[in-house]
């Protein structure tokens, strides 16, 4: 496994990570759960993302008990946890102080933890001045409850604004977000952030590196009915997913991943990881065998040469135009 520093801030977390989202304390067993984490940690894989909202909690409840009957040296991983939606209470929702605190407090008790290592801001929250959630976060980072916070799916510009009202205040500033950022999905990723990579050293958690089973064979022949992109609430996914002719871009990059002897989540997994500004790629899965397939996409790294880099450019045609500085 490689280690990178999480943009410009010390803490390291593994090229690859495992995340939980729609698998753990729903779509998948304990045990199998388990088993994902395990096979995760001994590769060397050091960061297992989490949020409030996954499983309605309830993914925080079994990591939490895997982590505690591992009983892995807490100095040897990386644990994340979510803040935005909590609940269908009028304070369960959003970033105020009130629930960015008490989001801490059930995510540590979920996870059986004193402390989160990162903590986001699961969206941006329109009805509260982040002046309020940059305080909060500072405040648990002072109590030892996080070490690092940091924002998801926050537009360039809100991330400034959290990062000058720090500034101004002498508080601790968002050290990282968590994007999503596949072939199909660049534009925030390579163009809005391009200033925040250099500017405040954000480091990225990238998360749906696979375009949520996309660059796979699973939807090549037809959408079957388990998949994920058929679940119901997720029917957003479906759109943004299968749309610009994706699965005839899907095709075209199939003998590409097989020239280089690799399967095509290696090839997008690897090709995610070749940008220098992504600290980690988090990982799904539903079954061991799947994980292990993924976590393989680490040795075909040096396999992303330029020439091929271009040649997946011409297969997608959809590279970001860099505004002129």
């Amino acid at each position: 496994m490689e280690y990178k520093r999480l943009g410009k801030h010390g803490i390291q977390v593994s090229t690859l990570s495992l995340g939980s989202w729609l698998t753990f304390g729903g779509q998948i067993s304990n045990d199998v759960a388990e088993g994902l984490m395990k096979t995760a940690y001994d590769v060397g894989v050091n960061f297992f993302d989490n949020a409030e909202a996954y499983a309605h909690g309830r993914s925080e409840i079994v990591m939490g008990d895997i982590l505690k009957k591992m009983q892995w040296d807490r100095s040897t991983y990386v644990i994340s946890s979510k803040v935005y939606w909590g609940g269908d209470k009028p304070n369960q929702l959003g970033l105020s102080r009130k629930h960015v605190v008490e989001a801490c407090n059930a995510a540590l008790k979920r996870l059986q933890m004193e402390y989160l290592d990162l903590f986001f801001c699961h969206r941006p929250d329109k009805h509260t001045p982040i002046e309020e959630t940059v305080w909060a976060m500072n405040i648990l980072i002072q109590q030892g409850k996080i070490l690092y916070w940091g924002t998801s799916e926050w537009s360039a510009q809100e991330i400034m604004e959290a990062y000058s009202v720090a500034r101004q205040y002498n508080l601790i500033p968002p050290a990282m977000e968590q994007p999503q950022y596949n072939m199909f999905h660049r534009q925030r990723f390579e163009v809005e952030y391009a200033q925040l990579y250099k500017t405040i050293g954000m480091g990225t958690t990238v998360w749906s590196p696979l375009a949520s089973g996309l660059i796979s064979d699973k939807y090549i022949s037809d959408l079957n009915a388990s998949s994920r992109l058929n679940r119901p609430g997720l029917e957003w996914l479906k759109e943004t997913v299968l749309q610009n002719n994706a699965i005839e871009k899907v095709l075209a990059l199939k003998p590409i991943a097989a020239d280089l002897g690799m399967t095509l989540p290696q090839l997008g997994i690897a090709w995610c990881a070749t940008n220098p500004n992504v600290s980690t790629v988090i990982l799904g899965a539903t079954r061991v065998e799947q994980l292990e397939e993924t976590l393989k996409s680490l040795e075909s790294l040096p396999k992303i040469t330029p020439d091929v880099l271009q040649a997946i450019e011409n297969v997608l045609q959809n590279k970001p135009e860099q505004p002129e500085y």
